[in-house]
């Protein structure tokens, strides 16, 4: 369980990550931010690519990653957005 736990966290870090390289600027985000905004566009990406590609999308591995990044990546600049103005 706890192991489950922590395969989440760093997946939602690292796509949180990847989302953060994609947005330009600066992205004064912590970890737990970047975490956070990873899990989201993880959650988001998922249920739009089911939405667009069907159920055989959860085999498609790259597919869902890239879906799962550009979610994130607009979460995060939705997230800048008023910080920015």
């Amino acid at each position: 369980m706890l192991s489950l736990i922590i395969a989440i966290l760093i997946g939602g870090f690292l796509i949180g990550a990847l989302g953060r390289l994609v947005v330009p600027g600066p992205n004064p985000m912590g970890i737990f931010s970047t975490i956070l905004v990873g899990l989201a566009g993880s959650f988001v990406g998922g249920i739009v690519g089911r939405l667009i590609f069907g159920p055989r999308y959860s085999y498609a591995i790259g597919l869902s990653l890239v879906v799962s990044v550009i979610c994130t990546a607009l979460i995060v600049y939705m997230v800048q957005r008023p910080r920015r103005m």
